[in-house]
């Protein structure tokens, strides 16, 4: 019998990752049978995308009981803006409905420990779609350190870099703002900070971190106006921002897609939506976020992560070692070689043990998103776990709710000074800080 979903956010995160692989790949097991959205524009773009959808009840945002009671789904995907999930999540498990929801679940601890709570009285089960867990590479680590290649785990080295593309997109769009999106140390970092957790399998307990917002805002050293309200499209002196001339010229721009407006064919995505322009100036006053993080976590079996991230560099991947009791791995990604200006080498991993030589172990890689990481998620999520894997990699609430604890424990630690405890900022009694 085919699952009922209702989606709830019509992005392109939506249309791309679940709607379009449901109707196609999953169609004997799932049938969309809701759409809800803010935006009405965003239903018409979906059903001229998949014509099959034309006959699908569509509601607006605060339709949510209405659309549960017409349509009866079994399960509601949220994939709408970061402060709408835990709203649409809370309700889905009032009404004991199953959740997937984009990452982050939440944008504070505060909604994390309210949906925590809504689930342990609901028959519902909310399932977090961390999708860069499934990478291969991503997968290999995980069993190499089950199978006690590195011993009791003691530290973790994780550098992420953001190239300036994919980076200024973030201060382009409404994550620029953290009462909408938490901040980058959770819109994206609570990713980097999941895939560790699980690596290692430990809780994270405290955090301490320093963060600047080095490059983007109005104190930008690449700023060529110090003018607020300007957009790409339309900006006087954009040929003589090094952002805008770097990756929007005829000759750079055409294997060059938008990670969020590409699926909208001929469609300019400034005209695409009502109230959402992908294109604000990345110099804006209205930037209250961070674009640079380091940060050192503790863990509740003795290890230490100690975490950068840049969303300004001229390349786009991370540099991760794990140290254990008995040897260390180290790995390197290049993220999306087509925006790299170099070569770029096969990912590998290489092992070093304690007292032998090293090894270079070579994964297979798979095509599709996030590391060859959404097609098996997927298959996972419309058609079961599966049962051969010998370890849990689909993520509950409870994962969800340890990385934005850490993303969030990091951004209080730079604006309060002072190391923050993740079960602090879980409990939900900590004041929202003004940034």
């Amino acid at each position: 019998m085919k699952k009922r979903y209702a989606v709830c956010g019509v992005s392109n995160r939506a249309m791309g990752m679940f709607i379009g692989p449901m109707l196609k790949t999953f169609n004997n097991h799932t049938e969309v049978v809701g759409l809800l959205d803010i935006d009405p524009k965003r239903h018409d773009i979906c059903k001229e995308k998949f014509p099959q959808l034309a006959d699908v009840q569509q509601y607006g945002a605060n339709d949510f009981d209405r659309m549960v009671a017409e349509t009866k789904p079994d399960v509601i995907i949220v994939t709408g803006r970061d402060d709408t999930h835990a709203g649409y999540i809370i309700s889905a498990l009032e009404h004991d409905l199953d959740v997937l929801t984009e990452k982050p679940m939440a944008t504070t601890g505060a909604d994390c420990r309210r949906i925590m709570d809504a689930e342990a009285k609901s028959k519902g089960k909310v399932t977090v779609t961390f999708n860069y867990r499934y990478a291969p590479i991503h997968t290999k680590i995980k069993e190499m350190v089950l199978e006690g290649k590195l011993g009791r785990i003691t530290s973790v080295d994780l550098n992420w870099y953001i190239d300036t593309y994919h980076g200024a997109s973030y201060f382009k769009r409404w994550n620029r703002v953290r009462e909408v999106s938490g901040g980058l140390s959770i819109h994206k970092s609570s990713h980097h900070f999941d895939l560790v957790n699980w690596w290692i399998g430990q809780k994270p307990v405290e955090a301490f971190a320093f963060g600047a917002l080095n490059y983007y805002g109005p104190e930008g050293e690449l700023n060529p106006k110090k003018e607020d309200g300007r957009y790409c499209s339309t900006c006087e002196v954009k040929q003589d921002c090094n952002y805008y001339t770097r990756w929007s010229t005829r000759s750079r721009d055409m294997n060059i897609k938008d990670d969020h407006l590409g699926a909208l064919g001929n469609m300019r995505p400034t005209d695409a939506y009502s109230n959402y322009r992908p294109d604000a100036c990345i110099y804006d006053s209205e930037i209250n976020i961070e674009d640079t993080y380091t940060a050192t976590v503790r863990y509740d079996q003795g290890a230490l992560l100690s975490y950068s991230v840049n969303f300004s560099v001229p390349y786009e991947g991370y540099r991760l070692a794990i140290n254990g009791t008995k040897g260390r791995l180290e790995t390197t990604e290049f993220h999306m070689p087509a925006r790299v200006p170099f070569p770029t080498p096969v990912q590998t991993i290489d092992y070093f043990p304690m007292f032998g030589s090293k090894e270079t172990i070579h994964v297979v890689h798979r095509e599709g998103g996030h590391g060859g990481g959404d097609p098996v998620l997927l298959e996972d999520l419309f058609l079961g776990p599966d049962p051969k894997r010998p370890y849990t990699i689909l993520s509950g609430s409870e994962d969800g709710a340890d990385s934005i604890g850490t993303g969030e424990a990091v951004w209080r630690s730079v604006k309060e000074k002072r190391a923050v405890r993740i079960d602090e900022v879980l409990s939900g009694k900590l004041e929202l800080i003004k940034s």
